[in-house]
């Protein structure tokens, strides 16, 4: 067994090594076989142990995997660790399952790209990062993780650097994941200050003492726990773009495609949710904190769906989806439901990723075409791909039929974000129910923007180049076959995994990896919320897409009267209600003006000027003044030399 967890984690990092060392010598092929390969491995590891943790005896539902001591200054011990329990086995599972389909598919994807083993070492790099995030024991190890990532993503993100769009994005993400995770630097002192320990045991041992404790900070008596758990919180709303730091996501589709399905489906921007699971015993002694989580994660789940509505872009869809359904994630933790959570955090992995590389898979057909405005009639080229994007987008949708076999039958987002909405309902709190509106309201959104694309892409008349439609055609089946892997997932992850995750046997699967207090309520609760709030999401999902398919099938003319109606809202909604403009007018261009301020009065005038520019000026202009007796002239000189002893007297004088 720990053999197993070691391989999981170190063979990514081993395949990026010779991907990235050796690419030169083993070339292209090879790199992709290695590195695809060794998440194959890690990817049947995790299988085995996801099913002997989650579902052994209660004394194996953890372990850790103490590999050597790390850190050791004064009262501060951080040994490196390997710490498996269940919460870990689902995120190894998603990791390696939605990692090891990704690398497959970058085989086809990127079959052209002159850099094919510098990806793949990045991809492998990536996901060595993740894995060492989420079987973190400590929160020094975890924020090394969480570092990880954030430097994989700039490199997935810039790949082609020489696009400078490409560039702007990848120092986008950077720059705006640094500000959330300055929030999260702080939070991990203050739990260390409060605990004396940045151990997960120790540091839980420890929070009903120090829930008591109070911080004096600039004359305010501010509760300890509460502000160390909204720091933290806020390290997780810069990775999983959350209101206020999302505007990296969009901006992130400037990668390769294969880069936005693994970043965005289940690995980097799933980690601040998996961190506040992971957290769940500090933050359900945090009341205030789990309030803020509850109507951030409400809020953007509202916001991100209303900017799908408009968007052309078949990525950035998708991409405000995963923003949308994120919040979802969030709000669920937030109100004590962390196993529903983390079970909508493992089905989105499924048919996310299989929307991103569904959407790959078009734009690989088209030539690289991206615009829905120029695409239609998708289907007639593409038919594999087709209908596995109904199935990811019915998913996403979450389409299904309540009532049957108990927990219903229906695609794996109608068990789980069902969950979600229960969670938010029975929760009995004013937060709650802002949340379960919110989230309602945004379901509708979600299927009519989802199934938007759908019409747009695959039905109609084509709209685009004829050139490209004549070499249209299908993807290869190296990209087809992770396509149908995730489409079962989407299909089947719901139904199979509803009993562990938040029926009957959740508690024996969950065991003590999350809060058990709040978990137990929240569960509980959730079977007891009336009829109509239970199968409310599913109607408006079906309404949803009965309004797209009345909007860009039955009559099409209506989107061009609706926007013209309602141009101001459409205009706010297209422009991603000027998030970008206001940051760009508060933050971006102050920044340039104190910069140049600072450049050139600072650097320029006062160091510069005075210091060495300074002094080579006026070393030039002495040298000007003295050259000028060097005219050659006999008299000249003499005349210098007198002047020097008349000097040498005068100054020998002087001292008596």
């Amino acid at each position: 067994m720990d053999l197993a967890v070691k391989l999981i984690v170190f063979l990514p990092l081993l395949a990026a090594a010779i991907a990235g060392l050796f690419c030169r010598v083993i070339g292209d092929r090879p790199a992709q076989v290695v590195t695809s390969a060794a998440l194959l491995i890690a990817a049947a590891l995790s299988i085995f142990v996801f099913v002997r943790i989650g579902f052994g005896p209660e004394d194996g539902k953890q372990m850790v995997v103490k590999l050597f001591d790390w850190i050791g200054s004064g009262t501060l011990e951080v040994a490196w660790s390997l710490r498996v329990d269940t919460l870990t086995a689902v995120m190894l599972i998603v990791v390696t399952g939605v990692s090891s389909m990704v690398h497959i598919y970058s085989i086809g994807y990127m079959a052209e790209d002159p850099s094919i083993p510098r990806f793949m070492s990045y991809l492998s790099l990536f996901t060595f990062f993740m894995l060492m995030l989420v079987t973190a024991d400590n929160l020094v190890q975890l924020f090394f993780g969480w570092e990880g990532v954030g430097l994989a993503s700039y490199l997935l993100i810039g790949f082609w650097f020489d696009r400078p769009s490409a560039n702007a994005a990848a120092m986008k993400a950077f720059i705006v994941n640094r500000v959330g995770d300055f929030g999260f630097a702080l939070g991990i002192a203050a739990v260390w200050l409060l605990s004396g320990s940045v151990g997960f045991h120790e540091v839980f041992a420890k929070a009903p003492e120090m829930a008591q404790m109070r911080i004096h900070f600039l004359g305010m008596d501010l509760p300890a726990l509460e502000t160390a758990c909204i720091l933290l919180f806020i390290g997780a709303m810069g990775k999983s773009a959350q209101l206020g730091l999302h505007t990296w996501l969009p901006d992130a589709m400037e990668g390769p495609t294969p880069v936005s399905a693994l970043i965005h489906a289940a690995t980097m921007v799933t980690a601040g949710v998996f961190m506040v699971c992971r957290l769940s015993p500090l933050f359900e002694l945090s009341p205030v904190a789990s309030q803020v989580v509850t109507l951030i994660g409400a809020a953007t789940a509202f916001f991100a769906a209303t900017i799908g509505l408009t968007q052309f872009d078949i990525k950035r869809v998708v991409a405000y989806s995963t923003c949308s359904q994120l919040g979802y994630m969030f709000f669920a933790a937030g109100v004590g439901g962390y196993s529903a959570a983390m079970f909508h955090l493992m089905t989105h992995a499924f048919f996310k990723a299989l929307l991103f590389l569904g959407s790959g898979s078009v734009i690989n057909c088209l030539h690289h075409e991206q615009d829905m405005r120029k695409m239609g009639g998708v289907k007639e080229k593409a038919p594999q791909t087709f209908y596995l994007m109904w199935i990811g987008t019915l998913a996403l949708s979450g389409i299904g039929v309540p009532f049957i076999l108990g927990h219903g039958i229906g695609f794996a987002g109608f068990y789980s974000k069902d969950s979600i909405l229960e969670a938010a309902y029975g929760a009995g709190t004013q937060v709650g129910m802002i949340a379960y509106w919110l989230g309602i309201i945004a379901a509708f959104m979600t299927a009519f923007y989802s199934t938007r694309l759908m019409f747009m892409t695959f039905y109609g008349k084509y709209r685009g180049d004829h050139h490209t439609w004549d070499h249209a055609h299908e993807s290869p089946a190296v990209m087809l076959i992770p396509l149908y892997v995730l489409g079962l997932g989407a299909l089947a992850a719901g139904f199979v995994a509803y009993p562990w995750f938040v029926g009957e046997s959740w508690e024996h699967f969950w065991g003590h990896s999350i809060a058990v207090k709040a978990t137990e309520m929240i569960v509980h609760s959730m079977h007891h919320v009336p009829e109509w709030s239970a199968v409310l999401p599913l109607v408006m999902g079906i309404a949803g897409i009965a309004l797209s398919y009345l909007y860009y099938i039955a009559m099409p003319d209506l989107p061009a009267k609706t926007v013209a109606t309602f141009s101001g809202l459409h205009r706010f909604f297209f422009n991603k209600w000027y998030f970008d403009e206001l940051y760009d007018a508060i933050f971006v261009r102050p920044a340039l003006a104190l910069g140049r301020v600072l450049w050139k009065g600072g650097d320029g005038a006062v160091i510069d000027g005075l210091g060495p520019d300074g002094i080579a000026a006026r070393s030039r202009e002495l040298a000007g003044v003295l050259s000028r007796f060097q005219s050659g002239y006999l008299y000249h000189y003499a005349f210098a030399m007198l002047v020097g002893v008349a000097a040498a007297v005068t100054y020998f004088s002087w001292l008596r």
